[in-house]
């Protein structure tokens, strides 16, 4: 579309709509519309929360009033506004309440955060905490056990006081004698299908709990929080999301009560950012509930959908809980495990598709992924007419078996990856698949674009820091956030910077049948933005990290500015 096209067609616009005038125009920057026909723009005027124009600025005049707030950008770049593709949005708000153990770089890190929280508890009140990682600790793991440390020197530190510490991954914990003790614990205690309890060579429990089996102390822990907290939560969610960019964000695994607290929030004006919801597969009566009535879109003005369900069909690399194919490198004759059947995967996914619910898939090791694109062909099937346009999803993508590569286009199921994850996660994960692997199946989001699959992105907050920069900049370099290694992990693999964009904005809105009302610039749709005080697509590598959020704008409202 040439420029004099353009513009006949904002005057066309202005004049069937002359008596409409711009709440807001922003201008004088380089702005991305995520429309291939129309890829830069110069100004966007928005309306009632409406994007109602674009162009040149000086063609934007006739809609301008003394109440239009006019803002310049001063050369910054503008896109769509974010979508976190997979996070947590309460659990984001919950972490922020709890230890913050992600920084921990040995476990007497860990010790002293535990300590010092002792110190300031009273007897018998629960301490909890989540982000620690053991393969990314500096300690002799000599006397770790399968790969973890064992509860003694913690509970050295907290006789009084249970302690439960969630994995980075959330799909591991830790607990000290006096939890284990109330949890009834001990060496004669076993857990069955999708979890496992980590015991040394005397069976005596070390602390370490897999899986599902996090449940044995999860389910004592005095979650009872107060309305005043839940919210509290949401409010926190809502405050680092906007710091970030974020104006949606995909709730990967969301229960009743965590609905109910949006609908809270909403009603109170504290839900600042769109949720679009994948209702737990773990609770079975809330699955019945829902199939019943269908999915619900748009309510608070399209602050909150509900159209998907969240399946778990393994656990992670980071916890040895990722389904495999082929044992673990660096334990063998071990190979992950289910969390939930396939003969269950295939009646969720069923009765998903027969009540009109996209159905969103967990899985990590290549085995879970294969067993999951199985059970979704399956259905889809039984059942064509209904999965003609199904945008089905399998959550991280992150290891799969190269024959299955092709499947994801060929199936159009979409792969929600998280970039940051391969930053964060590829130098130790080599030691759990091994060179061969991690080079031909490990984060291959080249393979899969290449065979037609549209990704998406993320984050997986709050295992990882929300920050949309950070893993824009692991989907383009391949490398840690700390520059390693020079020319990244299986540079091949790399997104372009434009794809690495889409994956935040169209491709995310795509996955969750939205394109229609956000993820590009165009007229008609939402005013979502996201400014970022340097140009993304052009910056030299290194100078991606210094990036900073100057605004983020929802519904036409600046909800976050940078000071």
């Amino acid at each position: 579309m040439n420029n004099k096209l353009i513009i006949f067609l904002i005057a066309l616009f202005i004049f069937g709509c002359e008596d409409q005038k711009a709440d807001m125009i922003i201008h004088n920057g380089v702005i991305y519309t995520m429309n291939d026909l129309n890829p830069i723009t110069e100004a966007v005027a928005v309306g009632d929360g409406k994007i109602i124009a674009l162009g040149k600025y000086r063609d934007l005049d006739p809609l301008i009033n003394a109440k239009t707030k006019i803002i310049n950008l001063s050369g910054a770049m503008m896109t769509p506004g974010i979508i976190e593709g997979h996070g947590h949005f309460y659990g984001l708000g919950l972490a922020k309440m709890q230890l913050d153990l992600s920084k921990t770089e040995s476990y007497q890190d860990l010790i002293d955060m535990v300590s010092d929280a002792v110190r300031n508890s009273n007897p018998g009140e629960w301490i909890l905490g989540r982000g620690w990682h053991q393969s990314k600790w500096s300690d002799n793991k000599d006397d770790f056990v399968k790969g973890f440390q064992t509860h003694d020197r913690l509970s050295e530190v907290s006789p009084k006081n249970p302690v439960w510490l969630k994995h980075a991954s959330g799909h591991a914990g830790f607990a000290n004698q006096n939890a284990m003790d109330i949890a009834n614990v001990n060496r004669e205690t076993e857990f069955g299908f999708g979890g496992e309890i980590i015991k040394d060579l005397s069976k005596e429990p070390t602390g370490v709990f897999n899986e599902r089996a996090q449940g044995l102390i999860s389910s004592h822990i005095d979650n009872n929080l107060s309305e005043d907290s839940d919210i509290r939560a949401i409010e926190l969610a809502v405050k680092t999301s906007l710091e970030n960019g974020i104006t949606s964000f995909h709730d990967a695994g969301t229960g009743k009560k965590t609905i109910e607290i949006l609908r809270e929030a909403i009603n109170r004006g504290i839900l600042k950012v769109r949720i679009y919801a994948m209702l737990t597969s773990r609770d079975t009566t809330l699955l019945n509930e829902w199939y019943k009535k269908g999915p619900e879109i748009g309510t608070g003005g399209d602050l909150l959908t509900i159209r998907s369900i969240k399946l778990n069909a393994d656990g992670a690399l980071g916890s040895r809980g990722a389904w495999l194919i082929d044992e673990y490198t660096d334990r063998p004759g071990h190979y992950g495990m289910p969390t939930q059947s396939m003969e269950y995967v295939y009646k969720v996914a069923k009765n998903g598709l027969l009540s009109g619910f996209q159905v969103n898939s967990h899985a990590i090791g290549d085995k879970a992924n294969r067993e999951i694109l199985n059970e979704y062909e399956k259905v889809f099937n039984e059942h064509p007419d209904l999965a003609a346009n199904h945008r089905w999803r399998i959550e991280h993508a992150q290891h799969v078996a190269p024959a299955d590569i092709p499947r994801f286009g060929r199936m159009k199921v979409i792969p929600s990856i998280q970039g940051i994850h391969m930053s964060s996660d590829r130098p130790w994960a080599i030691d759990r698949l091994g060179k061969k692997r991690i080079e031909e199946s490990a984060y291959v989001w080249r393979d899969l674009i290449d065979h037609g699959a549209i990704l998406i992105n993320g984050s997986d907050v709050p295992v990882e820091p929300i920050d949309p920069i950070a893993s824009f900049y692991a989907s383009t370099t391949r490398k840690t956030l700390k520059g390693f290694p020079d020319f990244g992990y299986e540079p091949k693999q790399k997104m372009t910077r434009i794809e690495a964009l889409k994956s935040y904005t169209l491709n995310a809105a795509y996955g969750a049948f939205e394109e229609n009302i956000k993820g590009s610039i165009e007229i008609g749709k939402y005013a979502d933005f996201t400014v970022f005080s340097q140009n993304l697509i052009t910056i030299p590598e290194d100078k991606i990290l210094d990036t900073k959020i100057l605004y983020t704008i929802v519904n036409g409202v600046v909800e976050y500015q940078a000071n």
